[in-house]
Parts: structure tokens; C-alpha cells; sequence
């Protein structure tokens, strides 16, 4: 690394060192009884979903690029884990879920005192505040980690580092307190049950933005740049769906009916999506591909996000097909078409689909079909207006902050290798290491 980018990367590290960390968010209506049953429920899914990035995302991302750039994406997935965490306890977790002052509607509000120095006997309802802030933590990590599909093979490590703090700050922090941490779009009645919005619309939305503003690839799309080892995609992807049970059952935040209900409608949702892609692509080309199969997955994963503590089986699988479709579909306009490279499908997969599902919960939590049921006083056409106003929301103001930093960070540090560099490939060019040594 040049002494440049090892100053700018340090720098990151040192103002989270000086900045503010929050109070702890405890529910001011907590249960001062803590359920054992509940902690250990939380605590196991809080390791699920950490799983997904460490080691499903390494492991997904790393077999998707090409064998000259493995290192690279499996080294930004493990930074990005790194400085998220440090950055949460430096006021993160407060500016997400921190309840009071003006701005309350807007962004949280931390105080003076450390998420270190939390009371180990304090609850957020049921469970113990530093393991319902060790399980949102797990989202903070995982978001930003998937935006690098969307530039993955052509950027600076030190860029990877200030685009994944300054992303956290102005695009997750903000979008998680309008959803979940009782901001502007939680009174509207938004439904989000674990992240379509929060993680899968802004990681969506931030990758096609990276895609844009750094270009595509050196010879994209005119020469074939297929995945170097789809065994270690495919176990990836395994690793993704059993961690998703985490994802999704853990947003429930209790081990009840409700956790119970969004793990089985996750792996519905998974299947249908799996299904429906590998049907389109087997239709469209003549064979059906593992690579296909997988994305699918994914993309069933991704949809049914938003809806799995709202609706029932029959809706999982109606969803998780229309993601399969939908979102073969977005893959194959944004690539073929518009020839925009999303080197890894973030875009068509997590941003159509995170979109999809959020939209389409507003039809299924409907009790006729399965669902929960409505709140008092909304009905399906406006739990729909609602929903479509949080993606549209959430997509306007992650793309323009994304645009914002990234263009800052192209007149300062600069964002692509050279063109020497990214021939070389970035495992060598950046951390002067080789996946395989022959």
C-alpha cells in the first residue's frame, strides 16, 4: 500500500476514535424481565447473519470474480466488517436507533457516553441491549459489503475504506432510523420486517451508482469475464441461505411464531426464486446454468426480506417466483442493454428485488391472503402508496449521497487502479499477494 493510501486509511480509523459514541437505545416500554429463551434465539441469529459476510459473501463474491481479483473483494468483505464494527461503538448504534432531540424523525441522537459503557443488565424488551446492538451491527456490516459487487475488479483499497465509512454514515445510519429506529418513515406505517428497504434497496441503488461513476471494466462488455470458480460461489451461496434464517427470524427478536413463520416463508421464498430464474434462463438460452440457479436464490432471498414477518407460505412462494422473473429480467436489461457493469448483479438482484418484496408486502399482509393483517386505518392501496414511497424515498436519497461521496472521493484520493494495475489484477496491484500460487 503507498503511503498515501495508508494515511487515508488510518484517518478513518482515527475519527472514529474521536467521535461521539451513543447511548444505548433501550425501548423506553421495555419488559424489565430478560427471556433467556429469546437472548439465545437472538445471539444464535446474530451469528447466522454474520456468517453471510464472514465467510458466504467472501466466499460468493470471491468465486463470481476472476481468479486475478480474489483476494481483493475477499479482503474489502473482511475490512468492511472491521470498520463498521469500530464505527458503530463510535456512535453508529446511536445515530440508528437513539431516541429523542430535534432532529428525531431524521437521524438518532447519540450522547457522550461509549456503546461500550452500556450496563450488561439493561434490555431492549426481552433481550439484553448489547444483543439486540451485536444484531443490527450484523446488518450494518453485511450492507455495505455487498454494494462492492457493484465496482468489484477496478478500485482503490483505500477508496473501498472511505466510501464504506462515509456510506455508513450518510446512507445506512440515516435510512435505518427512518425505518426501524422510529423516524419519519416507521410513522408513515412503512412495513419492513428485516431489511428490503434498509439493506437490499440501498445496496442496490449504491452498487448502480458505483457501476456508473467508475465505469466499466477494461474491456466490458466485448470480452468474456466469466466467475473463476463457481464451486466456491456455490458454497457461498450456501452459506447465504442458511445465514438468511438469521437474517429473518432474527428480525423478529423473540424465538416465537412469528420468528418460526419468516424462516419457513424465507426458505419458500428462496426455492420459488431459484426455480422461476433457472426456468426463464433455461427458456431464453436452451440450458439452464448453477450460476443461474444460485442467483435465483438470492434474488428469492432478497425478496422476501422485507415481507417474512408479514405473510404466509402461499405469498412466499407467489413472491419469491415474481423475484426469479423480475429480476432475470433487470439482470438481463442492465447488462445487455444498457451495458451498465454491475460486475456482480447487485443492482438487478438485491435492488430489483429489495424493491419488489417491499412493494409486494403491501398486497400480501393482507389477512385474506395469508398475512397479519393491516394496521388501523390502512388499507391495501395505501399500505402499497406507502410502500412504494419508502423505495422511492430510500432509492432518491442513497443515490444522491452515493454519487456525492464517490465524487468527492474521485477528486481526492481517486477511485480507479490504473489501467496496468487492473490488467495485473488487484490482488497483486493492491495487497501484493496471489490467490493461487502455481
Amino acid at each position: 500500500m503507498s503511503r498515501r493510501s495508508f494515511v487515508a486509511s488510518a484517518a478513518i480509523v482515527c475519527v472514529c476514535a474521536l467521535a461521539p459514541g451513543p447511548v444505548h437505545a433501550a425501548d423506553p416500554a421495555a419488559v424489565q424481565t430478560a427471556s433467556s429463551g429469546n437472548t439465545a434465539w437472538l445471539l444464535t441469529a446474530t451469528a447466522l447473519v454474520l456468517s453471510m459476510t464472514l465467510p458466504g459473501l467472501v466466499a460468493f463474491y470471491s468465486g463470481l470474480v476472476r481468479s486475478k481479483n480474489v483476494l481483493s473483494v475477499a479482503m474489502q468483505c473482511f475490512a468492511i466488517a472491521c470498520l463498521v464494527s469500530i464505527l458503530w461503538l463510535a456512535g453508529g448504534y446511536g445515530l440508528a436507533f437513539g431516541r429523542g432531540g430535534a432532529l428525531q424523525p431524521f437521524i438518532g441522537s447519540p450522547a457522550a457516553d461509549w456503546l461500550g459503557g452500556i450496563d450488561r443488565n439493561a434490555l431492549h424488551g426481552t433481550t439484553p441491549v448489547a444483543a439486540f446492538a451485536m444484531f443490527q451491527l450484523t446488518f450494518a456490516t453485511i450492507t455495505p459489503a455487498l454494494v462492492i459487487g457493484g465496482f468489484a475488479e477496478r478500485i482503490k483499497f483505500s477508496a473501498v475504506l472511505w466510501f464504506a465509512g462515509l456510506w455508513l454514515v450518510f446512507v445506512y445510519l440515516p435510512v435505518c432510523h427512518w425505518v426501524w429506529g422510529g423516524g419519519w418513515l416507521a410513522r408513515l406505517g412503512v412495513l419492513d420486517f428485516a431489511g428490503g428497504i434498509v439493506v437490499h434497496v440501498t445496496a442496490g441503488v449504491g452498487a448502480l451508482v458505483s457501476a456508473l461513476v467508475l465505469r466499466e471494466r477494461k474491456g466490458f462488455p466485448h470480452i468474456a469475464m466469466p466467475p473463476h470458480n463457481m464451486t466456491l460461489t456455490i458454497v457461498g451461496a450456501g452459506m447465504l441461505w442458511v445465514g438468511w434464517f438469521g437474517f429473518n427470524g432474527g428480525s423478529a427478536l423473540a424465538a416465537n411464531g412469528s420468528a418460526a413463520m419468516a424462516i419457513l416463508v424465507t426458505q419458500l421464498g428462496a426455492s420459488a426464486g431459484a426455480l422461476a430464474w433457472m426456468s426463464a434462463e433455461w427458456r431464453k438460452f436452451g440450458k439452464p446454468s448453477v450460476l443461474g440457479l444460485v442467483t435465483g436464490m438470492v434474488a428469492g432471498l432478497g425478496t422476501i426480506t422485507p415481507a417474512s414477518g408479514f405473510v404466509g407460505p402461499l405469498a412466499a412462494v407467489a413472491i419469491g417466483a415474481a423475484a426469479g422473473l423480475v429480476c432475470f429480467s433487470a439482470t438481463q436489461v442492465l447488462k445487455r442493454r444498457l451495458l451498465i457493469d454491475d460486475s456482480l448483479d447487485v443492482s438487478p438482484v438485491h435492488g430489483v428485488g429489495g424493491a419488489l418484496g417491499t412493494t409486494l408486502t403491501g398486497v400480501f399482509v393482507a389477512a385474506p391472503l395469508g398475512g397479519i393483517g393491516y394496521a388501523a386505518g390502512m388499507s391495501m392501496g395505501r399500505q402499497v402508496l406507502v410502500q412504494i414511497l419508502g423505495v422511492a424515498s430510500v432509492a432518491l436519497w442513497c443515490a444522491g449521497a452515493t454519487y456525492v461521496i464517490l465524487k468527492v472521493l474521485q477528486a481526492t484520493l481517486g477511485l480507479r487502479v490504473s489501467e496496468d494495475q487492473e490488467r495485473e489484477g488487484l490482488d497483486l496491484s493492491q495487497h501484493g499477494e496471489r490467490a493461487y500460487n502455481e
